[in-house]
């Protein structure tokens, strides 16, 4: 746990700087067939207070899964930010279809995790960064009952493309 100290010292807390890892511009492509690929860039606001992540695609191909087309999210936003008792991130998430969600999250060791548990829809997205940091291998899973897991669609992250 930071102490005020190791706050002041650099202006932010230190558990902040472990989302340094996700700055930048990403492709982002989901492993679904027809599908093509989006883009999602992360940066700091508010002085490194909040990181906020934007996503953004071509309008879906043809070929992509008629569900998909019919309910593809993009744009999307969401606002990172930290609980300090804790040290996980909360997220708040938007997107075009007018979804509006909140969920928790960590980043350590090279492991990205996203959940959240909702009535009748909960969802988890586990990622693991390559050493260089500059892939991420995710998928998002998904509960009715928050027990039954089932992936929902793998995807892979990467950076500067």
């Amino acid at each position: 746990m930071a102490t005020r100290r190791d706050i002041e010292m650099d202006g932010r807390h230190p558990a902040l700087a472990r989302l340094d890892a996700l700055i930048g511009r990403w492709t982002v492509q989901p492993k679904v067939d027809g599908l093509g690929s989006a883009w999602t860039e992360f940066g700091w606001q508010d002085d490194g207070l909040f990181l906020r992540q934007f996503s953004d695609t071509e309008p879906p191909p043809p070929t992509a899964p008629q569900a998909w087309r019919d309910n593809a999210p993009f744009p999307t936003t969401a606002v990172i930010g930290l609980d300090d008792a804790t040290e996980e991130f909360t997220m708040l998430y938007a997107d075009a279809r007018g979804v509006h969600r909140v969920y928790q999250m960590t980043l350590a060791d090279g492991v990205w995790r996203i959940w959240r548990h909702a009535p009748g829809f909960n969802q988890r997205f586990h990622g693991t960064f390559s050493p260089d940091g500059d892939t991420v291998n995710a998928r998002w899973e998904m509960s009715k009952d928050g027990e039954t897991w089932h992936l929902d669609f793998e995807l892979t992250y990467t950076r500067g493309t």
